[in-house]
Parts: structure tokens; C-alpha cells; sequence
């Protein structure tokens, strides 16, 4: 057994909450204490049946799991080659697969005694399922949300006030998710007693990586499953749109041992990945550093400043990565690749035309990787996207970047 453990992918990370040289716990001596309560906490319920039972009950009758594994016929016709699944993560309640993690975290802080839960958002999409959930339970909901990422994501903006939650527009550097984060971060410090700092993705300081990779594996387990009914065996290739990494871990982490499984996240190539550093493709074009308490791959100067990212997708506009990530880029197990604005604008149209379903941009990054690669390949080559959010929040971005004026 020790010796299967040493030789898995999925046995990260060490005790000092490190995969490889990435991860870790970079932090203040104020935030050290409540780091070690969480990771303590977080031990407990892992094998507490009371809290599995909670978190499954949850998980079918609030958010509606399972997701549905969902065969994309017409696409797979219209590209030609490989045969094309969606895991339709969109059709959680909140429309995303945000809330398989807020649920596992706000079970934790009621634990824990905390009455205040403040989150980080950049599309909108953990901002509502943390203010869902917290609706839930009765709890206070404090999110941070860059101005340039209001400005772009008015429903889900609507959407979390109308749930109870205070929206604080943060307006330091560009205006997106990195500055959201900082001024989260900023916050716990000061409120550590009543604080619990919901985290949306696979970043931050150990134990988040892990945790929210934990809670978000079900997409996997589920896929695994699924495709296993439909098909009698595993996919040949598995694919996610990356920005912290949270939905590409969730739907990764069960299959990575399993070498016969390719598997492809997909960055935010915004303008193009080259000197001009008008994108998020942190592993495509960056280098490792220090940010929100992790070690992992950024965008930063000569001078280790972090650089400001751009990407037509809110969700996907970070300047970092998931360590968990930059540790499968490091010993190759993953493979990522980056996607331009307008490729993934091709891929919304796509898919809305031969699907009926209206995508969020994160995941047409990775469909429109999709579209590059399946042509070449045959017909019995399984892919799965997980599809992780539904784009209604997108409406107005897509209009005015195709020219269409929206008036009420």
C-alpha cells in the first residue's frame, strides 16, 4: 500500500501542504492559527460520517447532484472525428460547479462557530453559490468583486445582492480577481474571530489546494461512473478551462492514475500568449512565485511584480494557477494549452448552435481546444469537457463583442 502511494498522483500534498516545490503555506503570524484550526477541522470531518451524511443530503436535493454526463451528438457531427461528452456542471443550482466547494467549506464553518463568511469572484459564480449557500444557513455574506468584473458580471452582481450578500467592488490594480483576493485576504486578517475566508479555488495556503480539489472530486467520481454506464470504459481524453483550476481539479483529480486517460487544461489566452502579456496563460507564460499564500506559476516581470492578466472571461482572469496544477505541468502528467478571446467566443456560438445550450466563456476555452483536436481523431475516442457553468451571466459581454446592442 505504501508503495502504490508513492507511486500515485493523487497522494499530495506533503504535510507541509507542498506538491513538488509548488503549494505551501505563505502566510501572516495573525492568519497562522486559523490556518491550523481549518486544517484540523477540515481532518475531523473528512471521516466523520455525520458530516458526509449532511454534505450528501445536500449535495442531491439543494444542488440536484448527480450532474448529468451528457453525449453532444450534433457537435460531435458538426466536428467530425472524436465522440464529444459534456459533465454539465451548469446545471447545478447556482449554475456552476462552485457550489460542490461552498457547500464543503460553510459545513466547515459552522463547525468551526464562524458567523461571517467572506469570499473572493471574479465571474460572479462563487459569489453566488457562497451567498446561496449562505442564505442557506443564515450566515453573513461579504464578497469581494474587482470593478472591472461589476461592471462585466451585472446579473450575478443582482444575483448575490437579491440573496442577501453585501458586494464590495474593489478597485486597486485592474480590477479583477487577483485585487478581489487581496482585499479578502486583508479582511480575514482583521476579523480572524467571527471570519471564515470562503476560497474558490484550488489557490491560497494549505489546506485550501487540497480541500477544495476534495470537495470539488465529485465531478470526477461522478464521470467515472457515468461514463463507465454509457460507454463500458474510461474516456480517452478529459479536458477543463483553468483559471485558479478549481472545476479542471475537480474533474482531473480522480483520473490521474490512470494512464491511459489524456488530460488537457486549457488557459486563457486572451489576446495571444506573447510579449505583450495580454492573457492569463500562467503556465503558457509565466514563471514560479509567491501569491495569496501559495507557491506556483505566475504572471510577473523581471522583477517578480505581478503582472496584470486580460481575458475576455471574468472567471478565468488570474494572473496565477492552482499549485496542484503547476505541479502536473512540472512532471507531466497534464498537459495545458491556451485559448485566444475569439477562438472561445467561436466555441460560445458553437455551441449554443448545435447543442441548445448557452455556455459560460470559461468553458468554451476548453471546447474550443476541443474543436482544434477532435476533427483528427476517430470516432471511438471518448472526450469529456466539463462543462462548468451556464452563460447567461456572459449575455452581455458576447453581445457587445459581436456587435449586438442589448437595451432593456
Amino acid at each position: 500500500m505504501a508503495d502504490d502511494l508513492l507511486n500515485s498522483y493523487m497522494s499530495g500534498p506533503d504535510e507541509q501542504g507542498r506538491f513538488g516545490i509548488f503549494g505551501g503555506r505563505f502566510v501572516s503570524e495573525t492568519l497562522m492559527p486559523l490556518i491550523l484550526d481549518l486544517q484540523a477541522e477540515y481532518e475531523k470531518a473528512k471521516t466523520d460520517p455525520a458530516f458526509a451524511a449532511e454534505m450528501e443530503d445536500l449535495q442531491v436535493n439543494y444542488v440536484g447532484r448527480p450532474s448529468p454526463l451528457y453525449k453532444a451528438e450534433r457537435l460531435t457531427e458538426r466536428l467530425g472525428g472524436a465522440t464529444v461528452y459534456f459533465k454539465r456542471e451548469e446545471l447545478n443550482h447556482t449554475g456552476s460547479h462552485k457550489v460542490n466547494n461552498v457547500l464543503g467549506q460553510i459545513l466547515l464553518a459552522r463547525r468551526m462557530g464562524k458567523t461571517r463568511i467572506i469570499a473572493e469572484t471574479g465571474a460572479g459564480q462563487h459569489g453566488v453559490a457562497t451567498a446561496t449557500v449562505c442564505a442557506r444557513f443564515g450566515l453573513k455574506c461579504v464578497v469581494y468583486m474587482g470593478a472591472h468584473d461589476v461592471e462585466r458580471q451585472q446579473p450575478n452582481v443582482f444575483r448575490m445582492r437579491l440573496l442577501g450578500a453585501e458586494v464590495i467592488a474593489v478597485r486597486s490594480g485592474r480590477g479583477t480577481l487577483k485585487d478581489a483576493m487581496n482585499d479578502a485576504m486583508r479582511d480575514w486578517v482583521t476579523n480572524v474571530h467571527d471570519t471564515f475566508y470562503c476560497i474558490g479555488t484550488v489557490a491560497g495556503p494549505h489546506p485550501y489546494p487540497a480541500m477544495v480539489r476534495d470537495f470539488q472530486s465529485i465531478i470526477g467520481r461522478e464521470t467515472r461512473t457515468q461514463i463507465m454506464a454509457a460507454e463500458g470504459r474510461l474516456p480517452d481524453t478529459i479536458i477543463a478551462a483553468i483559471g485558479g483550476g478549481s472545476n479542471a481539479m475537480g474533474l482531473f483529480h480522480p483520473f490521474l492514475d490512470d494512464p491511459s486517460v489524456r488530460i488537457i487544461g486549457v488557459e486563457a489566452g486572451g489576446k495571444g500568449v506573447d510579449a505583450r502579456m495580454e492573457h492569463c496563460a500562467s503556465l503558457s507564460g509565466g514563471r514560479p512565485g509567491v501569491l495569496h499564500g501559495n507557491r506556483t506559476f505566475l504572471l510577473q516581470d523581471d522583477d517578480g511584480q505581478i503582472l496584470e492578466g486580460s481575458s475576455i472571461s471574468a472567471g478565468l482572469d488570474y494572473p496565477g494557477i492552482g499549485p496542484e496544477h503547476a505541479w502536473l505541468h512540472d512532471v507531466g502528467r497534464a498537459e495545458y494549452v491556451a485559448i485566444t478571446d475569439d477562438e472561445a467566443l467561436a466555441a460560445f456560438t458553437l455551441c449554443c448552435e448545435t447543442e441548445g445550450i448557452i455556455p459560460a466563456l470559461e468553458p468554451c476555452h476548453a471546447l474550443a481546444h476541443i474543436a482544434k483536436i477532435a476533427p483528427a481523431l476517430p470516432p471511438e475516442h471518448l472526450i469529456v469537457l466539463n462543462l462548468s457553468g451556464r452563460g447567461d451571466k456572459d449575455i452581455f459581454t458576447v453581445a457587445r463583442h459581436l456587435g449586438v446592442e442589448i437595451t432593456a
